[in-house]
């Protein structure tokens, strides 16, 4: 009798695994912090909870938005990235996980550290990004790479907003950090987004000489995003405007030259070029409260929700596959995901013009933000805590 052949057994997942690569465990953890801390928020603005937070609610909100969820995208991206740029070995094993542990301790004194001292909690906090410099910055010097250079200096101006929001607990800073989370979507989304496109496009057979970078206009977008953090922490309101929206026709300029239409039927492409679109916008909506006072959560949740949100969903969704050495589809109910991290994004801006009703908008919104982020830990769980399916380190 024939013995029936039998598909191999798909390898095990371990938590071993997970500090194989620093895109793992940060990816995985920031989507997870995400489907918490989100909801908590809820409950705790609501009244149906009341958490031993360390600072007071909405800041708390806000620090783990900017500096928890955003610093471990950051490094899941960049410690990752940087190894492929710099041919470099990758960190693993017990650093990473000395790393990651001082990510995670930050999220817990924040949590669940009122009463503890202030030094300790802001020591936590303010101990990640600089490691992560670091770290990247020791690969980019030895590999003589100065066209990284400006990823080092935008991540030490968000630290410097970290600085003077966790210690003056001010929103200025929260404000002048989204505003350099902007400035790292134009670097890192300005090189891989129409990269991606072009190298698509070209396998479709579809001119993908359309699709332009021009280097100058890189720059001058760079420049002006951060002369906008300038005039805001300056108190300059009408200069900040102008610049804010010269900074969003710049940023328009560019998408314009990526050709983004032309990826509609491509959700890993089409994600990232609507998530950068939420840069433009929220740039204009930043001038319309300098000038005409709309109101500051417009344009906050635009580049909180819409630009950072989306983007890093979008930008997970396709590393985790590429770097597991899996084929560039999208899992199951992906889609869906990206969908409902732009609808969240509008129906948040929307409540912050009373065109929804506050509970009723908060709610909705938050409750497709964990919707989105949550199918990424459902179908990616396995994914990161699997070995790469070609057998090779990482």
């Amino acid at each position: 009798m024939q013995a029936i052949p039998t598909s191999p057994e798909p390898p095990r997942a371990s938590v071993r695994q997970l500090f194989a690569y620093p895109f793992r465990i940060f990816f995985l953890s920031m989507a997870l912090l995400s489907v918490l801390a989100i909801p908590a928020w809820v409950l705790q603005v609501s009244g149906a909870i009341q958490l031993p937070l360390a600072m007071p609610g909405l800041l708390w909100h806000q620090h783990e938005m900017l500096f928890g969820f955003l610093s471990a995208g950051i490094a899941g991206f960049l410690l990752t990235a940087v190894c492929v740029w710099t041919q470099t070995n990758r960190m693993h094993g017990v650093p990473l996980l000395l790393l990651w542990g001082v990510w995670l301790a930050g999220r817990l004194s924040l949590a669940f550290g009122a009463g503890w001292p202030e030094w300790l909690v802001q020591g936590l906090n303010l101990a990640f990004l600089p490691l992560v410099m670091m770290d990247a910055g020791w690969r980019i010097w030895r590999a003589k790479q100065k066209r990284q250079v400006p990823i080092l200096v935008v991540l030490g101006l968000l630290w410097a907003m970290q600085i003077g929001f966790i210690t003056r607990l001010d929103m200025a800073f929260s404000h002048g950090a989204l505003i350099m989370a902007m400035a790292l979507i134009s670097i890192i989304g300005g090189r891989i987004t129409p990269a991606f496109t072009s190298g698509w496009l070209k396998r479709q057979g579809i001119n993908s000489p359309a699709v332009r970078m021009i280097p100058a206009l890189d720059l001058i977008t760079l420049l002006s995003l951060i002369l906008v953090l300038a005039g805001m922490l300056a108190g300059m309101p009408r200069t900040t405007a102008i610049l804010s929206l010269i900074a969003a026709v710049l940023m328009l300029t560019r998408l314009f030259h990526w050709k983004g239409w032309l990826t509609r039927r491509e959700p890993l492409l089409w994600v990232l070029h609507l998530s950068i679109l939420w840069v433009p916008a929220a740039l204009v909506l930043l001038a319309g409260s300098l000038l005409a006072g709309w109101p500051a959560n417009a344009w906050s949740h635009a580049a909180g929700a819409g630009a950072i949100g989306g983007l890093i969903l979008g930008v997970i969704a396709r590393v985790s596959l590429g770097h597991t050495g899996r084929p560039l589809v999208l899992p199951r109910g992906m889609v869906t995901a990206f969908i409902a991290i732009q609808i969240a994004a509008l129906l948040r801006v929307l409540t912050a013009f009373k065109f929804i009703p506050w509970h009723a908008g908060i709610g909705s919104a938050s409750l497709l933000w964990t919707l989105a982020y949550g199918l990424f830990l459902i179908r990616y769980t396995g994914v990161l805590a699997r070995p790469r399916t070609d057998g090779q380190d990482g």
